[in-house]
C-alpha cells in the first residue's frame, strides 16, 4: 500500500550541528503510529519536516505522492492537522472561536464562517469534551484545558492526517487516557491517520500498535510496542534500567 506521508532519507542540520541524519519514516493511510525517545532525539523536528514547516536540508517529504514543498500551506492543512506543544493564546477570544482557526484551510476567501463551518466546531467541540468551555476566553484556561481544546481546533480541521506533539503534556491521568481513546477513536472509527510524538512509554505501549523509536536523529527501531520497547532498547536508548520501567506485558 502506498504512503499516505513519507520522509525519505531526510538530513535536518544547523550550522554543523545535524538534528536529523538521513531519516525515512512513512505512514501508510488508517495507521496510528507513536514516536517516542528521549529529550533532544529530533522528534518534534521530524514533525516538523513532515508537515512541510521545516525544509531538510537532504531528502524528500510526499504527501499522497507530491512533494510538499511545491504544495501551498492551505493545501497542507487541508490534509494534515497539527496539535502543538502548549502555546499561549495571545488575543481574547472564546474558545469556540479560537477552534474555529481549524475551519480557515476550508473558509472561502472572505466569505467568513458557514453553518458547515459552525457545525464542524460544535462537533469538535463536543467530541473533545470541552463544549461547557465555549464561551470562556481562552486565556483563562487551565493548561490541560487549553491542550484540549488545541485538540479540538485539529478535529474541526476535518484533515485526513493528525499529527500530535505532546498531546497529553499537562494532562492529568484521566484526560490523558481520555486523549488516547479519542485518537483510537478517530484512528479506527473515522479512518484518521495517527502520528503522536510521546513521551510516556506506557501511554504509547497501550494505545499505539506501531512505535517509532528515535535517538540522536535517527530512528534505530519501527515497530509494535513488543519489539520497539523491549529491554534491550530501553537500556541502549534512554540508559535507564528496563526493571524501572513499567510496560504493559509483552511491550518489555
Amino acid at each position: 500500500m502506498n504512503a499516505i506521508l513519507a520522509a525519505d532519507a531526510v538530513t535536518v542540520a544547523y550550522g554543523d550541528r545535524t538534528i536529523l541524519a538521513d531519516v525515512s519514516l512513512s505512514l501508510r493511510a488508517g495507521e496510528r503510529v507513536a514516536l517516542v525517545g528521549p529529550n533532544g532525539a529530533g522528534k518534534s523536528t521530524l514533525l516538523r519536516v513532515l508537515t512541510g514547516v521545516l525544509e531538510p536540508r537532504r531528502g524528500d517529504v510526499a504527501l499522497r505522492g507530491e512533494a510538499v514543498r511545491t504544495l501551498d500551506r492551505k493545501a497542507v492543512a487541508r490534509q494534515i492537522a497539527v496539535v502543538p506543544e502548549l502555546v499561549q493564546v495571545p488575543f481574547a477570544m472564546t474558545v469556540r472561536e479560537v477552534v474555529g482557526l481549524g475551519r480557515l484551510p476550508h473558509d472561502p476567501p472572505l466569505s467568513g464562517p458557514r453553518p458547515v463551518d459552525d457545525d464542524a466546531v460544535a462537533a469538535a467541540l463536543e467530541r473533545v469534551g470541552v463544549a461547557y468551555l465555549a464561551e470562556r476566553d481562552a486565556r483563562r484556561l487551565s493548561m490541560g484545558e487549553r491542550q484540549l481544546v488545541f485538540v479540538a481546533i485539529a478535529l474541526a480541521q476535518a484533515a485526513p492526517i493528525l499529527v500530535l506533539d505532546e498531546p497529553t503534556a499537562h494532562l492529568d491521568i484521566r484526560h490523558q487516557v481520555e486523549v488516547m481513546q479519542l485518537l483510537v477513536d478517530l484512528n479506527q472509527r473515522d479512518g484518521v491517520t495517527v502520528l503522536a510524538v510521546l513521551h510516556d512509554l506506557a501511554l504509547a505501549a497501550n494505545f499505539f500498535p506501531r512505535v517509532a523509536l528515535m535517538r540522536a536523529g535517527r530512528i534505530v527501531a519501527d515497530g509494535s510496542p513488543a519489539t520497539t520497547l523491549d529491554a534491550g532498547h530501553i537500556r541502549s536508548v534512554f540508559g535507564v534500567d528496563p526493571a524501572l520501567v513499567r510496560l504493559p506485558v509483552g511491550a518489555g
